[in-house]
């Protein structure tokens, strides 16, 4: 959506360069006094500046649900049959059995990651406190 604005911003931003160019050799050549007003450039590159802005907001934040998309796939491949549609075949699903080691494993790794924190975290406050103090 954002692109045929910064295709119009870019065309405008061009525009009035072309045209403060041109009034400006008018101006050096004497042909024109400068009491004649031009649109202000800074003002049309600044919308550029942001639509650009914008635009990479919106690919850095597909780009991450894109991450998070292939993290998810590669972390949980396989889903697990439903029982609402005992008609249909899924062949990439894995068994509720299969399903619940995987929850188990990654609970497992979460605790393992939590454990690591609290170490961690009581070193740096074992660390802190004064010397003379135990």
């Amino acid at each position: 959506m954002l692109i045929p604005q910064l295709k119009e911003s870019l065309q405008n931003v061009m525009k009035i360069a072309s045209l403060n160019l041109a009034h400006n050799t008018a101006i050096d050549n004497g042909i024109k006094s400068s009491d004649a007003s031009v649109q202000r450039f800074d003002k049309s590159l600044e919308e550029f500046y942001a639509l650009c802005d914008q635009l990479e907001l919106c690919l850095r934040l597909a780009y991450e649900c894109l991450s998070q998309s292939i993290d998810s796939a590669k972390h949980s491949p396989n889903l697990v049959p439903t029982a609402t549609k005992p008609d249909t075949v899924q062949t990439e699903s894995m068994s509720y059995a299969q399903y619940l080691g995987m929850i188990k494993s990654q609970i497992s790794c979460a605790k393992d990651i939590h454990n690591a924190l609290l170490e961690c975290s009581k070193k740096i406050a074992g660390k802190a406190q004064p010397q003379g103090i135990m």
